[in-house]
């Protein structure tokens, strides 16, 4: 007996995880500056195949659910949480409110997105 997720939560839980691996791809190596600059390329090309490897079917398993405008604001929106908590706890950054004004002004143009205005 096989365990099968709501469309929605499967897209959601997929784009979370691959949102995770492309965070660390694309900022991990800001901790290793001493680090040659074409290790942390290859490195970071090595992280960001799963990513691709969950973003793709996330993305094709949730259109039709969504459409592509929502599955875009969807993953801006898990991109900017999970960097949030990304720099946070990784990179011992500081946020601040204009950091939390800021996402949630981009949370209100998600729900403009979201929103059915016919």
């Amino acid at each position: 007996m096989g365990l099968s997720l709501p469309v929605p939560v499967a897209t959601i839980g997929l784009l979370i995880a691959s949102n995770v691996f492309m965070t660390f791809a694309w900022y991990g190596h800001l901790k290793y500056k001493a680090a040659p600059l074409l290790a942390v390329i290859a490195v970071s090309w090595l992280i960001a195949l799963p990513e691709y490897a969950l973003q793709v079917p996330a993305n094709r398993l949730g259109h039709g659910q969504f459409s592509a405008a929502q599955l875009k604001t969807i993953q801006e929106v898990i991109s900017l949480s999970v960097f949030a908590l990304f720099s946070w706890l990784y990179l011992g950054e500081k946020l601040g409110w204009q950091h939390a004004v800021g996402f949630g002004l981009i949370c209100l143009g998600a729900w403009f997105v979201f929103h059915d205005w016919t």
